[in-house]
């Protein structure tokens, strides 16, 4: 248990000194990306609470994010500013206005209620099964937001959400999730899903409801994906539904597939890594569109670099960089290993 509280304390470091460094820098773009980055953070450590305990690829994990988003919207947008924002609101709506902190939590809350209702059938599936019924899902969920006028604005940009999302409300969110991902994962539920990734039938052999193990675990990653959400959309002030859907589907499973998806570790270390390239090839996609001799012919570049660096991490180290065990653990055997034998 001991290399759980290091881990947890090497994690928050690096969340801290992210935060930190972006504001002694003193520079709006990097301040910007690093909140970015631990906005992303929240979502892809919410991911590795289902997908790496349980082993099941879950696609439908950016819709509960954009569910959140909205909730926290037409909850937080001001009352005078609904009409224009949300013209098919229903009537009893129009004069909610809650704090972006009660929006956050109500918005992970319906995103985990939203998933306790849909998800339960999907979890007595696997493989490929449980891959293409998560897809389905995300497509449901996105057909929902691009075409529930009253509720988002349909396919139109949402906007007037108030600005609340910063530097430090991004890391003590990200923390707060890592500490939740880390004991989750050390409790009997996420240690009886790890059991049932190895070996199904050992594990219900044992006694494990697998089923309602994985359903746990999917209801907290859609909890924490809705608060991902609205942290984001209290960062950005205004989206679309198609924020939510293929695009980030595949950055954030990305992340967390280089990173390794079985280790809160793996998904922090993944964020940063991922988020460094991709904006570093933005601008280098940008420069090189920007010449006369790149001028509109760079398409892509980005999302192509990243899809060649998943298939070579998949080819190369499957497990991702962290494939089993946490920093903690792996630091405290370096030690134990260096030590003298008595």
């Amino acid at each position: 248990m001991k290399h759980s509280y290091l881990t947890a304390l090497i994690l928050i470091a690096v969340i801290l000194v992210i935060g930190v460094g972006s504001q002694l820098l003193g520079i709006r773009l990097y301040d910007r990306i690093a909140t970015n980055l631990l906005i992303s953070l929240v979502l892809v450590v919410g991911l590795q609470t289902f997908m790496g305990n349980s082993g099941l690829l879950s696609f439908a994990h950016i819709g509960f994010m954009g569910l959140g988003a909205y909730t926290s919207a037409v909850l937080t947008i001001p009352a005078q500013m609904k009409g224009m924002a949300l013209p098919d609101l229903y009537e009893f709506m129009k004069i909610v206005e809650v704090s972006p902190l009660l929006a956050m939590l109500a918005a992970g809350v319906l995103a985990a209620a939203v998933a306790a209702v849909v998800a339960y059938p999907l979890m007595r599936l696997s493989d490929a099964a449980s891959v293409i019924t998560s897809f389905a899902l995300l497509v449901v969920l996105y057909t929902v937001m691009n075409n529930w006028s009253a509720f988002t604005n349909g396919p139109r940009t949402l906007f007037g959400l108030p600005k609340t999302t910063d530097m430090p409300i991004a890391a003590i969110v990200a923390g707060i999730v890592v500490i939740v991902a880390l004991l989750f994962k050390e409790s009997r539920t996420g240690k009886l899903l790890r059991a049932s990734r190895e070996d199904e039938v050992a594990a219900a052999a044992l006694g494990a409801n697998i089923p309602h193990l994985r359903w746990r675990a999917f209801i907290l990653a859609a909890f924490i994906a809705g608060i991902g959400g609205a942290l984001w959309g209290h960062f950005i002030t205004s989206f679309a539904p198609k924020a939510f859907y293929l695009k980030e589907t595949f950055l954030i499973i990305t992340m967390l597939v280089i990173g390794g998806a079985n280790t809160v570790t793996g998904a922090v270390a993944g964020t940063v890594l991922i988020t460094v390239a991709y904006e570093g090839l933005r601008s280098t996609e940008g420069a090189l569109n920007a010449t006369s001799f790149g001028a509109g012919q760079v398409i892509g570049l980005t999302e192509i670099v990243l899809a060649l660096a998943m298939i070579a991490v998949m080819i190369l180290k499957p497990g991702g960089l962290f494939p089993n065990r946490e920093i903690g653990h792996i630091l405290t055997r370096a030690r134990r290993k260096k030590e003298p034998a008595p």
